[in-house]
C-alpha cells in the first residue's frame, strides 16, 4: 500500500474515533507495513493538522500508547460557528410566548450538535471524564456527542421509572424555575462507584434539574467535574448550580431576545 493510501487510512480511522488511542501494531497489522513506516505516516499527519490547524494528533507513549485524535476545533471555527447560531436562533418566529425560545432542531441537525459536542469535549478532554450524563430528552443528541469526541458512555437520567432499566436509583428534585418537585431515576448499573461526571444539558434556567441530576450521580458516589450547557438563560438571575460552561447568552431586551456567543 502506498503512503498517500496509508495516511489515508490511519486519518480515516482517528477520525471516526475520536479520543480512542490506537496502537502502532494495530495500523502495522491492518495496513500490511513496518511500524516505522506507521510512525512516519502519523508525522506526516501531524502536520497536515499543524498547518491547516484541523485539530490535534496526540501521541501516547509507553506499553499501552498509540495515536489519538483529540477533539478540536480552531478559536476562528468556534466563532464562526457561535455567531451563526446567534443568527439562526434570534428569529422572530423563534420566539415562544412565556419567555421560551425554539431550538429543538437545532439539536436535531447532525452538523450542528456534533460541533456543539467536540466544542464540550474539548473544554473537558483532559478533565479525566468516566461518563457524561444528561436527563431526557432534548439534551441527549447533545450528550451523546460529546461522550463519542470524549470516547465515554452517555448515561441518560429519566423522568419516570421503566421496568427495562431494571432495578434504579431516583431522587426528588426541585424545579429552579416553577418551584415544582418532580422525580429522576437512574439504572443502578448505569454509574460505576467512585467515578468522575460530566453533566450536559440543552437549556438552564433556575438549575434545578441539573442540581438534581448532581445529586443523582452523588447517590452512585461518583463525582461531577463539570457542567455545561448549550443556552444559559440569563434573565433567570438566580441560580441553583455556580460554576458551569455555557456555549451561549440568552437574554430578553425589551422585546427581543438576545442570543450571543460565550463558549470560546
Amino acid at each position: 500500500m502506498k503512503r498517500n493510501m496509508r495516511v489515508g487510512a490511519i486519518l480515516k480511522t482517528l477520525m471516526d474515533y475520536p479520543g480512542e488511542i490506537f496502537t502502532l501494531n494495530y495500523f502495522s497489522e491492518r495496513l500490511k507495513a513496518a511500524k516505522s513506516s506507521i510512525s512516519e505516516d502519523i508525522v506526516i499527519i501531524k502536520g497536515l493538522f499543524r498547518e491547516l490547524d484541523l485539530g490535534s494528533i496526540e501521541t501516547i507513549t509507553g506499553a499501552s500508547g498509540g495515536v489519538m485524535v483529540k477533539p478540536f476545533k480552531s478559536e476562528e471555527d468556534r466563532r464562526l460557528l457561535l455567531d451563526r447560531l446567534s443568527k439562526v436562533l434570534m428569529e422572530k418566529n423563534r420566539r415562544i410566548p412565556g419567555g421560551f425560545l425554539y431550538y429543538a432542531d437545532i439539536l436535531y441537525q447532525a452538523h450542528y450538535v456534533k460541533d456543539l459536542g467536540e466544542m464540550i469535549a474539548q473544554r473537558f478532554f483532559h478533565d479525566k471524564i468516566d461518563y457524561v450524563m444528561t436527563i431526557e430528552t432534548k439534551g441527549i443528541t447533545l450528550g451523546l456527542m460529546t461522550a463519542n469526541y470524549l470516547n465515554v458512555p452517555l448515561v441518560v437520567a429519566r423522568k419516570d421509572n421503566r421496568i427495562s432499566e431494571g432495578a434504579t436509583i431516583s431522587i426528588n428534585y426541585v424545579s429552579g424555575s416553577t418551584g415544582n418537585l418532580s422525580s429522576m431515576y437512574c439504572a443502578k448499573r448505569a454509574i460505576k462507584r467512585g467515578r468522575r461526571v460530566l453533566i450536559v444539558d440543552d437549556f438552564l434556567r433556575g438549575g434545578g434539574t441539573i442540581r438534581g441530576m448532581m445529586d443523582l450521580v452523588e447517590e452512585f458516589e461518583s463525582e461531577v467535574v463539570g457542567v455545561a450547557v448549550f443556552i444559559d438563560n440569563r434573565d433567570q438571575g438566580k441560580k441553583m448550580i455556580r460554576d458551569y460552561y455555557a456555549i451561549l447568552n440568552m437574554e430578553t431586551v425589551g422585546d427581543e431576545i438576545h442570543v450571543k456567543g460565550q463558549g470560546l
